[in-house]
């Protein structure tokens, strides 16, 4: 069985989806935000960020991405992912890729935007760059979405479930329906997902 320390409203939510859609058995550990984390979740996630997975067999990981790659390799079955082989691969890859390593940061910088600044009055300005940094990389998203249902080929992925993570972590409620129709359209999908539907009750995203 996994063991994943997560909280609620992080981004455990699209770790949870992937292990719910895959069927794999897991306990969930809640970390209260702000709480000394017990022993093990200070070994296995030394910046004491959650989510965190132990493996059956007792090896452990931590970045969000990461873990839901491994979740679609082990349960191909489930098809998380494209197939190595398969259409939709380097998409998949692409864009998970990309959600990590440009819009996350980017939302992080909104919200704790003091961390990346030793400048005692550089929030405003870190926050500001943050913002258009994330238009912009919403924006490429939304135009890669155009005349297709989903990030990854024809079926969804748990790329998609990422996105809708991210979406709903933005600051200004509602802007993916102004802003990005492609990407509002894809959640609208999403959110239908019985599993995703269930999972909301208590992440209480949207």
């Amino acid at each position: 069985m996994y063991k994943l320390y997560t909280r609620a409203g992080s981004g455990g939510f699209v770790v949870e989806a992937a292990l719910e859609l895959a069927g794999a058995p897991f306990e969930r550990i809640d970390v209260a935000k702000g709480a000394d984390p017990d022993l093990l979740f200070r070994e296995i996630s030394p910046l004491r960020q959650v989510p965190a997975l132990v493996l059956p067999d007792g090896e452990a990981m931590t970045e969000s991405a990461a873990i839901c790659q491994l979740i679609a390799e082990r349960y191909p079955y489930a098809r998380l992912a494209p197939a190595s082989d398969g259409i939709g691969r380097a998409d998949f890859l692409r864009w998970m890729a990309f959600m990590t390593s440009v819009v996350y940061p980017a939302i992080l910088r909104i919200y704790y935007a003091s961390r990346y600044t030793a400048d005692a009055a550089g929030a405003g300005a870190v926050r500001a760059a943050a913002i258009a940094e994330l238009d912009r990389g919403f924006g490429i998203v939304e135009q890669a979405l155009a005349g297709r249902r989903w990030l990854a080929g024809e079926r969804m992925s748990v790329a998609d479930v990422y996105l809708l993570m991210l979406v709903y972590w933005l600051p200004e409620a509602g802007k993916a329906d102004a802003a990005w129709p492609n990407i509002a359209r894809l959640c609208a999908m999403l959110k239908d997902v019985p599993v995703i539907k269930d999972l909301n009750v208590r992440h209480e995203l949207w």
